[in-house]
């Protein structure tokens, strides 16, 4: 009972956020410059397009073909009038041709597929593009480009505090790329809330010892580093395997099933600080279920469709993003844990309550990426 009141408490409390503003969401934007002309094609998420242009008329959680094809004109009017294209001192003008609104399948859900050309831009030599798609409601939101001209291919990333980005046609800027992937591996990890849980489950008994009467700290600070080091080592090494599989595209899985996966590791990895099924080799765990949480961070990548050039710089800093976010948030918490870790609190309440409030929450996740369903709004 009282681990179902921590429940609901914990539920109620996110309930009262816009789940807008905290849920990450991307959308790619593919650009094809030539001397004579720029075409591209824009993917956006239905899910965020129904936030801000009314599309679901009769409130049933449902957009029809009717219903999109009745508000395709609002869309690209929105669409319009946050992307604009430039060079130097022409002015681009944003056309799309399709007449009619077509959709795709995507890993993580419905896109709606616009494709257009730039009126107004000859012979650039420079683009400017100001890129604002969804920034006003949600600072989680990331514009994905993908730029081709002259024989070679860029990668951007558009987010709330980098709107604007200049872009020198056919001169592939390696340091700013690898960069700019570094950057948004640190964001994925501190945005994914199920990979920080299931490091958390991991590291909460990371201080302490299994007796036979319970929990008892660990009498020394080089154990307990040591235990973390292997946890988090393998975990690194697990999931960079198959991050690195999945974005080459060597090996795939289907998204749905890699999220269900993910969201069931979490909770297998809380459920064994309470009733043990591996009892000293935390590392094992971190690793077995790693290669799971690869698959999907190769999510936030895997349909860039960028040249293997490119895509291995992007696979490389958006990797070591990931460590570093990671690296950050065992920084934050080790410190605390080993203080606290002779404390009745800590092998108690925070262990005990802690780990059944993340089996209750991943457990929810699990229901919902089975039966594709929307109780959380995380």
């Amino acid at each position: 009972m009282p681990v179902l009141w921590l429940w609901l408490v914990a539920v109620a409390f996110v309930s009262g956020f816009d789940a807008r503003a905290h849920e990450p969401s991307k959308s790619y934007l593919n650009l094809i410059a030539t001397n004579e002309q720029i075409s591209g094609q824009w993917d956006i998420p239905l899910k965020d397009l129904q936030t801000v242009v009314p599309l679901d008329v009769d409130k049933d959680g449902f957009v029809t073909r009717e219903e999109l094809e009745s508000g395709y004109g609002n869309v690209l009017v929105y669409a319009r009038a946050h992307l604009k294209i430039n060079s130097q001192a022409q002015q681009g003008a944003l056309r799309f041709t399709d007449p009619e609104p077509t959709v795709a399948d995507f890993s993580d859900g419905t896109y709606l597929e616009l494709p257009f050309v730039v009126d107004g831009l000859s012979q650039p030599q420079t683009l400017e593009l100001d890129y604002r798609l969804f920034f006003e409601t949600n600072s989680l939101h990331r514009g994905l480009l993908r730029l081709e001209a002259g024989g070679k291919t860029q990668s951007a990333v558009f987010s709330p505090d980098r709107p604007v980005q200049r872009i020198e046609l056919g001169e592939a800027n390696a340091g700013g790329q690898f960069l700019t992937f570094l950057k948004e591996g640190v964001h994925h990890i501190w945005t994914g809330y199920d990979h920080i849980l299931f490091l958390l489950a991991l590291l909460l008994p990371a201080v302490l010892q299994r007796e036979p009467d319970g929990w008892r700290g660990v009498t020394e600070f080089r154990p307990a580093l040591l235990n973390v080091v292997k946890i988090v080592t393998a975990f690194t090494v697990a999931h960079s395997i198959t991050l690195s599989l999945a974005t080459l595209h060597w090996v795939q899985l289907p998204s749905r099933l890699t999220e269900s996966s993910i969201a069931a590791s979490v909770v297998l990895a809380a459920t064994n600080n309470i009733r043990p099924m591996v009892r000293e080799r935390g590392w094992m765990v971190a690793f077995a279920f790693g290669l799971i949480h690869g698959f999907g961070f190769a999510n936030a990548l895997s349909e860039l469709g960028l040249t293997h050039g490119t895509l291995l710089l992007t696979l490389v800093g958006f990797n070591l993003g990931v460590e570093i976010g990671q690296l950050c948030i065992v920084a934050v918490f080790f410190p605390v844990a080993y203080g606290a870790r002779g404390s009745w609190w800590y092998q108690k309440p925070v262990l005990g309550f802690g780990s059944a409030l993340i089996i209750l929450v991943a457990g929810t996740w699990l229901v919902e990426r089975v039966w594709n369903l929307k109780m959380l709004p995380f």
